[in-house]
C-alpha cells in the first residue's frame, strides 16, 4: 500500500506548531489587526462556517496508512463541518497528501493518540459515544443523527478495526449496499456516515473556541499575515505547510535568439549572383 508519495505533511505536528504560537498572543487583537485585510463578504464567510462547526461529532481512524485515505477523511470531515479529527497513530505518524486534503488540514483539528487506551479515554471524557463501522453493524446511517454526541470509528485499510478498539465501541453502524460488492473504500465510507451523522444538527463550539478559531483562519488566509503582526510586535512560525515556496520568477518576452553568423556564399551562390573573374588574365 502506498505510503512515500510526494506533496504529504505531518499535519498534527504543523498544527500543533501554530497553535502553541497562537497560545501566546492575545487572540482578539490578532483578529482585529488582520481582519482589517479582508472584505465585509470574506469576514462573514468565515464567521457562518465556524458559527456552523461541530464538536457533538467527531471521527476516529484507527491507524490510517494511506496518506490519500486519511486526506479523504480530512476532507470530508471538513465538508460536514466536523472540528476534530482523532487518529490513532500506534506505530507510525499520521501523513495526509496536501493535493488530495485540498486545504482541509487548516480548518481541521488533529488530534493523534499514540494507544487505543489514550484514544478511549479523550473521548470518553468529552462524551462522545463511539460507534464502529462494521458490515453487519446493528445501527443504519440515520440513526447515528440521534446520537447526541457521536464518535464515529474507521478501521485500517488492511487490518479495519483493531480488537482492543473495536471492544470500547458500544454499537456499529453499517452502510447498506445491494451489489456485489462487500465494503467500501474507508473515505467513502466516512463521506456517507457523516452525511447522517451531521444532518440538521446546529453549531456548537464555544464562543471563545470560535474567536480563536476566526484569528487562526485570518493568520492561515491573509497574505503576509506572519509580516503583518510580526511589525506589531506579534511573533509566529510559518503557517501550516512548512517553508512558503519560492516567489515565481517574472514572466516577460522570451529572448530573442541573436541573429545566425552570416556564411560564406556557396559556390552556386557565387557563380548565380557574383561578378565572375575574366579568364585568362
Amino acid at each position: 500500500m502506498r505510503r512515500s508519495t510526494p506533496n504529504c505533511s505531518f499535519v498534527a505536528q504543523e498544527q500543533r506548531r501554530l497553535l502553541a504560537a497562537l497560545d501566546s498572543l492575545d487572540i482578539a487583537d490578532v483578529a482585529r489587526i488582520l481582519e482589517e485585510f479582508v472584505t465585509d463578504e470574506r469576514r462573514a464567510r468565515l464567521r457562518g462556517v465556524i458559527a456552523a462547526r461541530l464538536d457533538a461529532v467527531t471521527v476516529a481512524m484507527d491507524a490510517p496508512h494511506d496518506p490519500h485515505n486519511g486526506a479523504a477523511v480530512l476532507r470530508s470531515c471538513d465538508a460536514f463541518g466536523l472540528q476534530r479529527l482523532h487518529i490513532i497513530e500506534r506505530a507510525e505518524p499520521f501523513l495526509v497528501s496536501n493535493t488530495v486534503s485540498r486545504g482541509s488540514e487548516r480548518w481541521v483539528d488533529v488530534r493523534t493518540h499514540a494507544t487505543t487506551e489514550a484514544a478511549v479515554a479523550a473521548l470518553r471524557a468529552s462524551g462522545h459515544e463511539l460507534v464502529a463501522t462494521h458490515p453487519e453493524g446493528e445501527l443504519t446511517p440515520r440513526d447515528l443523527s440521534s446520537i447526541p454526541r457521536l464518535a464515529l470509528v474507521l478501521g485500517n485499510e488492511r487490518d479495519g478495526i483493531r480488537p482492543d478498539l473495536a471492544a470500547a465501541c458500544a454499537r456499529a453502524v453499517r452502510v447498506p449496499m445491494r451489489g456485489f460488492a462487500e465494503s467500501l473504500n474507508v473515505s467513502v465510507t466516512a463521506a456517507i456516515l457523516l452525511e447522517h451523522a451531521t444532518n440538521g444538527r446546529p453549531g456548537d463550539l464555544p464562543e471563545p473556541y470560535q474567536i480563536k478559531l476566526y484569528a487562526r483562519a485570518l493568520v492561515l488566509t491573509v497574505p503576509h499575515a506572519a509580516e503583518i503582526l510580526a511589525a506589531r510586535g506579534m511573533h509566529l512560525p510559518v503557517p501550516l505547510g512548512g517553508t512558503p515556496p519560492p516567489p515565481p520568477k517574472p514572466r516577460g518576452p522570451k529572448p530573442k535568439r541573436p541573429p545566425a553568423l552570416a556564411t560564406l556564399p556557396t559556390l552556386e551562390t557565387r557563380s548565380a549572383g557574383a561578378p565572375q573573374e575574366p579568364e585568362g588574365g
